[in-house]
């Protein structure tokens, strides 16, 4: 097997923690991915992995030869495009992962005018309001929403999402508006619960510049943006919600926007990809389009 190739396996054993995964990442039997890494440790001179029966870790100086073998096939890769850059056109398959009303609102629906764009790609879009781990589940980049954890992930910020207070007219004819935070005494919320942790979350707003946060009473705690706006549009209470998501309602009459001087802080959108020192070129125009899709649908 040639010499990068055994690179890039034994770099996504190293990030996935196990031969299994890795070789369902890169479609290669397991047998296959064992038999690489075993012919590169006997090419090196050196153990570079710690097998055990649950996970597999780099060794010392395993974890040293992984940081040599991405700059490697990095540079490999940068090379064998270095003089048909220009010339080409991105191709390939590009798995992408989002939160799902993104996805189907937003991203779906302009996908059309990407693939006429680039006619050689192809794109592979996961949604689900679930993190998941791009290591593991072979993803080329994430749409996150929201504070990041510190994974290790390359981060390149998108923007910063707007969110606004809305109830339905049913509500506020039995319950009244909200004027300002002080006027949530005896108003009702549909509590959403974060699906990864279950946390429900506070009623936010930010008044002279700092963040407030309340818990609210409520008849209903739900764990997704469908149900979410459902229960809200059924006048069961106030819900804050990304401006981009209630648009068509708004303006359909069926919410209406509630304490408009008194909003949650805005949500930083990061597209996520993993750890390499340079991107493939259809991420890179994916990542371009996306951010200007994203800047013109959502942030306004």
């Amino acid at each position: 097997m040639d010499r990068i190739d055994l690179f890039r396996i034994f770099a996504r054993v190293v990030e996935c923690s196990s031969f299994t995964k890795a070789a369902h990442g890169l479609g290669l039997p397991r047998s296959s991915v064992s038999a690489a890494v075993s012919e590169l440790e006997a090419r090196v001179g050196a153990r570079l992995l710690h097998r055990t029966t649950r996970k597999v870790a780099p060794t010392q100086d395993g974890g040293a030869f992984y940081e040599r073998c991405l700059r490697l096939v990095a540079d490999v890769e940068e090379a064998e495009t270095l003089f048909r850059r220009s010339a080409s056109r991105p191709s390939g398959v590009l798995k992408v992962d989002m939160p799902g009303r993104i996805g189907r609102l937003i991203v779906a629906p302009a996908l059309p005018d990407f693939l006429d764009r680039y006619p050689d790609m192809e794109i592979h879009l996961g949604v689900t309001d679930r993190a998941v781990d791009l290591i593991e589940d072979a993803v080329d980049a994430a749409l996150r929403v929201g504070p990041l954890d510190d994974s290790g992930l390359i981060a390149r910020p998108i923007g910063a999402l707007p969110f606004i207070n809305v109830a339905s007219p049913s509500y506020l004819v039995r319950h009244g508006a909200p004027a300002h935070p002080d006027d949530l005494d005896g108003h009702l919320a549909v509590n959403y619960a974060s699906p990864s942790t279950g946390r429900v979350e506070p009623w936010e707003w930010v008044e002279r510049g700092a963040r407030r946060a309340r818990p609210m009473p409520g008849r209903v705690t739900v764990n997704s943006a469908e149900a979410y706006i459902a229960c809200c549009l059924a006048g069961l209470g106030l819900i804050q919600i990304p401006a981009y998501d209630v648009r068509a309602h708004l303006e359909a009459g069926e919410l209406v926007e509630v304490m408009p001087g008194h909003r949650a802080e805005p949500a930083p959108m990061t597209l996520l990809y993993p750890n390499r020192r340079h991107l493939s070129r259809r991420l890179s125009v994916f990542a371009d389009w996306l951010e200007a899709l994203l800047r013109e649908a959502a942030f306004r």
